[in-house]
């Protein structure tokens, strides 16, 4: 049982509207905090439970993969996200919700695909049938259909490859080009994308050291038995979607939840009612979304810090950041797409941003005095960072837009 007894969004039209719960910011970043793992009593070395608990990693770029999840651990390391990918292969990669590539454990890529993949996968069908017809393929899903054996047969046959090695192993395919959107495209290429988002290949370990974004391709039923998982209808997935991501950043409005799944406003409401997602009141007077499990006042955790990547899943939570980021700082921070970049966490609200300087250094502007114990902290996590990444220099794909003036010293 929850506390203030919130309206229960059992339909779309509910005809009572008991009293609702009010959570404070305050109140929201005492979530954000704990739920988030940003405090040291809640880290963890179980990088699969951090991964969890977050629903997803980013993973457009790779380094946010590794950095989302030491920032988390108790004891900063590189070789258990490593093992969690590419040994145990308790992690998968998997192109989801607004069309990007996010890390997944098994159950969370299971409701990701068929929640949000399956809709991109549709649209990207129709795509390629279109490209293979403007090839000049008279038969376009016969020819992906038997295209698609072969790539597959190629990848169980001598297991990962790289599209390059897959072209290789098929020049008849790969010699096939695709005019799109002005440019020329090997097919291989677009077969082995379009399987990846029909779940059926996997994206295996990178081309080169763990900051690459190229990676090779495995078979899904090889790389995971069962690959993606069971069919699942897609409202149940959305539902179990929601209610994933309500138990990591709720309290969200309609609006978050629309946006960081991509859905259209139909789904959004039809998973909100099928969780039975209760309405509370939000500073600001917005109206927020928990689950009814989840009603209890969220005690202070304490004093927090983090130093979080680019496209961290905290800083790219939500679509309104009202909560933990002062409206004149969002443009230090994000790009005009949207695109956060690393950030400087203190006590749930984002206080700078950060980076390494090509001589290893880790530089940070803090946007506002967050007090000498915080900065003490910030020095330390930045310590925890140069020492994880040692010789290892890396370029972040969606920077702060301040990260100039850092990286001029």
């Amino acid at each position: 049982g929850g506390v203030g007894g919130g309206r229960v969004l059992r339909g779309p039209r509910p005809e009572t509207r008991p009293a609702t719960r009010h959570v404070s910011d305050a109140e929201r970043r005492a979530r954000l905090v704990t739920r988030h793992r940003l405090t040291p009593q809640t880290r963890t070395d179980d990088v699969v439970t951090i991964t969890d608990d977050l629903v997803a990693l980013h993973s457009t770029d790779p380094v946010t993969v590794y950095l989302s999840a030491a920032a988390r651990m108790a004891a900063p390391a590189l070789a258990p996200v490593s093992d969690a990918l590419y040994q145990t292969r308790r992690l998968l990669r998997h192109h989801a919700m607004r069309r990007t590539l996010w890390v997944f454990g098994h159950e969370h890529a299971r409701l990701a695909h068929h929640a949000a993949t399956a809709d991109v996968a549709a649209v990207q069908h129709r795509n390629l049938m279109g490209y293979l017809a403007a090839a000049g393929v008279a038969d376009p899903p016969a020819w992906y259909a038997d295209a698609a054996a072969q790539v597959l047969d190629v990848l169980s046959a001598g297991g990962p490859r790289t599209a390059r090695e897959v072209g290789a192993a098929l020049p008849g395919i790969a010699g096939l080009e695709l005019p799109i959107q002005g440019g020329s495209f090997p097919a291989h290429s677009r077969v082995l994308l379009m399987l990846g988002f029909e779940g059926r290949v996997l994206r295996a370990r990178p081309t080169g050291t763990w900051i690459n974004g190229q990676y090779r391709w495995s078979a899904a039923d090889d790389w995971v038995p069962g690959g993606i998982g069971a069919p699942l209808e897609r409202r149940p997935a959305a539902a179990g979607l929601a209610r994933a991501y309500l138990r990591t950043f709720g309290p969200a409005t309609r609006d978050d939840l629309k946006w960081w799944a991509g859905w259209t406003v139909a789904t959004t409401m039809a998973a909100l009612a099928d969780v039975e997602a209760v309405e509370v009141s939000l500073d600001g007077g917005c109206t927020g979304f928990l689950l009814p499990d989840d009603l209890d006042p969220v005690p202070d955790p304490g004093p927090s810090v983090a130093l979080l990547p680019g496209l961290d899943p905290t800083t790219m939570g939500w679509k309104a950041r009202g909560h933990h980021l002062a409206p004149d700082d969002a443009p230090r921070l994000f790009d005009r797409n949207g695109n956060g970049g690393p950030a400087i966490w203190v006590n749930g609200r984002i206080a700078g941003t950060w980076v390494q300087r090509k001589d290893g250094a880790i530089a940070t502007r803090l946007f506002t005095d967050v007090g000498r114990a915080a900065r003490a902290a910030i020095e330390e996590a930045a310590a925890r960072h140069h020492a994880l990444l040692g010789d290892v220099r890396f370029n972040v794909r969606y920077p702060a837009p301040v990260q100039r003036e850092l990286l001029a010293g």
